[in-house]
């Protein structure tokens, strides 16, 4: 057999997740039951179909197979089948009893170990679905592999039964960590300069990023970024139309008061969105970071270069001049850990904006009654805002228009809430900032990646967290403690006291994800062997109905925290 020559031609699909569903089935069981089986595989299939989306918005691709796994050559059939598909996501769905090693862990030998993999059952007896997952899953965490399992409802009876929408809303929020794992293995990361301000906590840990997530780091030169924009590499038509764009949104709201001068910078800041977005592009990365800090616009010894707000923020929304588009999270101050933070929430959260913030400033109840008296403001003494605090999140970079309204708002209504006014003195006022406040009511988790030389281990620091909304005159004065040129939201954690929220924090920047569960973030931990980190005193070690059910591998291995360690061999 001579050599194959492949074609140039790449299926651009190869190595995104897919998930395949399956069932095992007993070979002694009668015909009615198997059918039964297969009927509960389609179903299943059918109400995943649609549910999982990619940030760009794309449907996940669901598979299945009508092939029963009875023993071991069903298995070779099957996982043959998956894998020609692309299957790297495992589903099992099992109605009846069978025999655990004849079936999935004859069929898990075609997968790698960390192939995520879920039993999503009903509790019947009368063919005992539920016993087999429960074997089953007892004897993966013997050999080592994480597993999931989804003990739900669907009727007991009926050839066509369907899980309930509970089970279901478990299997998807597993389903999207899965495919968040999954889908960013052998993806790619921009960061353009190196860590910005001698901040430790923003370290590109390339190899680290690279054993634990599978994702490369491409470090370019900002070097390369003030080249192209004295070359005047960018589209100029399409700079017109950017800058139309905003105007058209927000001319009355940009800031230009040395005209001519001024708007040659606002142009040279959007001109840096179209440079950057390019070289993204042809890379194709899946999110980027821009050091800034100091080289770039605040050291007085080099040529001063436009502030990258407006660049940063636009790659962070919804939509830009050319219309809805998917959210790119990207990261200010080259902070590399802000920026998979970003990643892996906006994916988990199926494309939801992330906010960068400032861990700015904590206000604490006795912080705003002092400050509401000297500032002779008047307060509500039954708002939550004042009985607990918040954080003032704010940062000059990475604020997401959307975060200006609240989720679902169009394009008009998000713009119509945001100023461009000139940058603060120590970028030499060189551009124009973002400026908005986040309305009140937006729920989510607010967490920070941190890294560890010690354990060699990357920590999710999270709490589910909302935005609250101040009085008008109570927000404007809070905005001109801080920086008022900048965004502001104001934040509430939701176990946190402010006392542990000022005392835990693991770097000046955190971040906000709208929509996202936990369970989802713990699913993903699991698979990426993050540690999980949750130090509030309120919170309890289990949540019912939040958060997903601790996995058995961990409860036959010390805890998570030492199965954790356990697989990295430490």
């Amino acid at each position: 057999m001579n050599a194959k020559l492949l074609s140039r031609e790449v299926n651009k699909k190869t190595g995104a997740p897919v998930i395949g569903v399956f069932a095992p089935c007993d070979p002694r069981i009668d015909q009615q039951s198997r059918e039964r089986s297969i009927n509960i595989v389609k179903n299943a299939s059918e109400m995943l179909a649609n549910k999982i989306l990619q940030p760009d918005g794309t449907p996940v691709e669901i598979v299945y197979s009508d092939i029963l796994i009875d023993a071991e050559s069903q298995a070779d059939q099957v996982a043959r089948q998956f894998k020609e598909a692309g299957v790297n996501i495992l589903v099992c769905v099992p109605d009846t009893w069978s025999f655990p090693q004849l079936t999935t862990l004859s069929l898990l030998a075609h997968f790698p170990k960390d192939t995520p993999i879920n039993f999503t059952t009903g509790n019947s007896a009368p063919r005992p679905g539920v016993v087999y997952t429960h074997a089953t899953a007892g004897a993966i965490a013997q050999f080592g592999k994480l597993t999931h399992i989804n003990v739900g409802r669907w009727p007991d009876v009926g050839q066509s039964p369907q899980m309930d929408a509970e089970t279901l809303e478990n299997l998807v929020d597993w389903c999207y960590a899965a495919i968040t794992f999954m889908g960013l293995r052998g993806r790619r990361i921009v960061i353009f300069g190196h860590d910005s301000m001698g901040m430790e906590t923003a370290l590109a840990h390339v190899l680290e990023t690279r054993n634990q997530f599978g994702l490369e780091i491409t470090r370019l030169d900002m070097k390369l970024l003030a080249d192209m924009l004295q070359k005047e590499s960018y589209d100029k038509a399409e700079l017109k139309k950017l800058r139309t764009w905003l105007e058209g949104h927000a001319k009355g709201r940009i800031e230009l008061p040395e005209l001519e001068k001024d708007s040659e910078l606002l142009d040279k800041s959007l001109a840096l969105y179209l440079i950057v977005r390019d070289l993204m592009v042809e890379l194709d990365a899946v999110g980027g970071g821009f050091m800034s800090q100091l080289e770039w616009g605040s050291d007085a010894r080099a040529i001063q270069q436009p502030v990258a707000d407006i660049m940063e923020s636009l790659f962070n929304s919804s939509f830009d001049h050319n219309g809805p588009k998917p959210i790119t999270p990207f990261a200010t101050e080259a902070d590399a850990q802000a920026l998979l933070t970003q990643l892996f929430m906006t994916w988990l959260s199926g494309g939801n904006p992330p906010l960068f913030m400032d861990f700015r400033k904590v206000w604490e109840k006795q912080d705003l009654l002092d400050f509401a008296e000297k500032n002779q403001l008047e307060v509500d003494h039954s708002e939550t805002w004042l009985e607990k605090g918040f954080v003032d999140g704010v940062n000059s970079g990475s604020a997401s228009f959307d975060w200006a309204a609240k989720p679902g708002a169009t394009e008009h209504e998000i713009m119509s809430k945001i100023s461009f006014p000139k940058a603060v003195d120590y970028f030499y006022y060189l551009g124009n900032s973002v400026h908005f406040i986040s309305p009140g009511g937006i729920e989510g988790v607010a967490a920070r990646l941190a890294f560890s030389s010690l354990s060699g281990m990357f920590s999710m620091v999270w709490d589910e967290a909302k935005t609250v909304e101040l009085p008008n005159d109570f927000a404007q004065a809070i905005r001109q403690t801080a920086n008022p040129t900048w965004p502001h939201t104001f934040v509430v954690p939701k176990y946190a006291t402010m006392t542990e929220y000022k005392q835990y924090a693991p770097s000046n920047h955190f971040h906000l994800t709208w929509g996202l569960k936990p369970a989802r973030l713990q699913f993903w931990m699991d698979f990426t062997n993050v540690l999980s980190v949750t130090p509030w005193q309120s919170r309890p070690t289990f949540v019912e109905g939040t958060d997903r059910p601790v996995p058995l591998l961990y409860l036959i291995n010390g805890g998570e925290l030492n199965t954790k360690r356990l697989k990295l061999g430490r």
